[in-house]
């Protein structure tokens, strides 16, 4: 505890004397930042397989590649970021110029998870400095290989009154929320989302939460299935599933159920293989605890396709479960795994008042080729964000604001909502001093009837 608080008088002291406020500050920062993701890139790669076995290509794509992106995406707009923004000046306040300077918070806490422990530490981090704040970050210990490797990485680049990690389990992690920060960046569970909430409102800290929930998938009856299931496929088993913004389940409509089954197990083949548990590159479970949860959730209707699992491995095959509804346990919290539960519907009004009745999903994929079909679920349904016959690929675009809604999050982030994020628009406006006018104040002969005109 005693490091934590005397970390945080330094960030503080390290903020206050203005040494992250340049344009020229921020910029050499994040190049360092980009010259060490480099340089550590073959120990973060091995990190990654250790702890749950991704491959180069997975592990670079998804982890270093999409960070990589985002740092050279926030380099190139950073000093357009951060000029002051004028704004419209109504005539009520004449002469006078209206702008918006976006400032950093102060000291900010970053909480990463482990399903995707490089980018969803980084990238929040990128955000913090472009921002010009301080960040105390704090990786997690479910990816204990991963998390070594950020804090020699961080420890290298930057002096801990800008930047400073902190490894540990849920002590460290108590420890951390019960300090006061300018601001709060966690990504994670939504039970885990509550607690971060409840530490910030004592000190009344804003907040970005990226949480998750059970995100649908919906095959209507006129939807490409040979594409729809290659890319359910590639967003469901991604990670082995351990993706927030995975398809978390399937309604299909029931006139084209079976099709959508036959493409599906061929384009799991075609992605890991016959026998994907023998697959080197297949990512593997983070966790004992985690592997015997999702094999529980096999005990309930229909296995169809896939599901062989090995202890030993903490793995489980893609698995592709029917019979289920909404009272099965599997139904009834985010799977967060390689299981893929199948429902039918027959009225899209069905699948809407379903979805509807429960919390807000972080993401919603629709697959059909009608314009009505895509305006009425868009319109309708309340979500973070999606595809349109796609998966999971908004996530991976700087040009959209990524983030949930009720209990699937709080606040956006990527690109610009990025900097936005760790920043607090402060608004000004500057008035002449050469003349004023009269009609503002309360002893103004015509004061009363000139406002009655213009404020109306």
């Amino acid at each position: 505890m005693d490091q934590i608080i005397t970390a945080i008088q330094l960030q503080r002291a390290f903020f206050a004397s203005g040494q992250t406020r340049s344009f020229a500050a921020r910029q050499s920062a994040l190049l360092r930042l980009r010259e060490a993701i480099v340089r550590y890139e073959s120990r973060l790669l091995a990190a990654l397989k250790q702890d749950l076995n991704k491959g180069e290509f997975e592990a670079y794509s998804t982890e270093l590649g999409l960070t990589l992106a985002e740092l050279s995406y926030t380099l190139k707009h950073l000093r357009r970021w951060m000029k002051p923004i004028r704004k419209r000046t109504p005539l009520t306040h004449f002469g006078g110029k209206s702008f918006i300077i976006k400032e950093p918070y102060g000291v900010s806490l970053i909480i990463a998870p482990w399903n995707y422990p490089v980018q969803l530490t980084l990238v929040p981090l990128i955000s913090a400095i472009a921002a010009g704040n301080t960040a105390v970050v704090k990786p997690s210990e479910l990816a204990p290989h991963v998390s070594a490797v950020l804090m020699a990485l961080i420890e290298e680049t930057f002096e801990p009154g800008w930047v400073i990690a902190f490894e540990g389990g849920i002590e460290v992690s108590t420890t951390l929320l019960e300090q006061r920060y300018d601001k709060i960046f966690f990504t994670g569970s939504v039970a885990v989302g509550k607690v971060v909430m409840k530490a910030a409102a004592k000190h009344l800290t804003p907040v970005t939460l990226e949480l998750g929930g059970k995100s649908p998938a919906i095959v209507h009856q006129d939807a490409n299935l040979a594409l729809a299931a290659k890319r359910l496929a590639f967003g469901k088993f991604t990670n082995a599933g351990q993706t927030c913004i995975a398809p978390d389940y399937i309604y299909v409509h029931s006139s084209v159920k079976h099709q959508l089954l036959q493409e599906l197990k061929a384009a799991i083949e075609q992605l890991y293989g016959s026998e994907p548990l023998l697959n080197e590159n297949y990512v593997h479970l983070i966790s004992e605890k985690h592997y015997a949860r999702l094999v529980t959730f096999m005990s309930e209707g229909e296995l169809v396709y896939g599901g062989e699992h090995n202890l030993k491995q903490k793995a489980i095959a893609p698995a592709i479960i029917d019979g289920v509804n909404w009272q099965s346990a599997i139904m009834q919290e985010e799977i967060f795994g390689p299981l893929l539960p199948i429902m039918t519907y027959d009225s899209m009004e069905d699948v809407i008042e379903a979805i509807n009745d429960r919390p807000k999903p972080l993401a919603l994929y629709l697959f059909s080729e009608s314009k009505a079909i895509q305006d009425e679920i868009i319109g309708r349904i309340s979500f973070g964000g999606g595809c349109i016959n796609d998966t999971i690929m908004h996530f991976g675009t700087p040009h959209l604001p990524f983030g949930g809604v009720g209990e699937s999050g709080m606040g956006s982030y990527h690109g610009e909502e990025s900097f936005n994020a760790f920043s607090h628009q402060k608004s000004i406006l500057k008035q002449v001093t050469h003349f004023d006018i009269p009609f503002r104040y309360p002893n103004s002969k015509w004061g009363a009837k000139v406002i009655r005109m213009l404020l109306k």
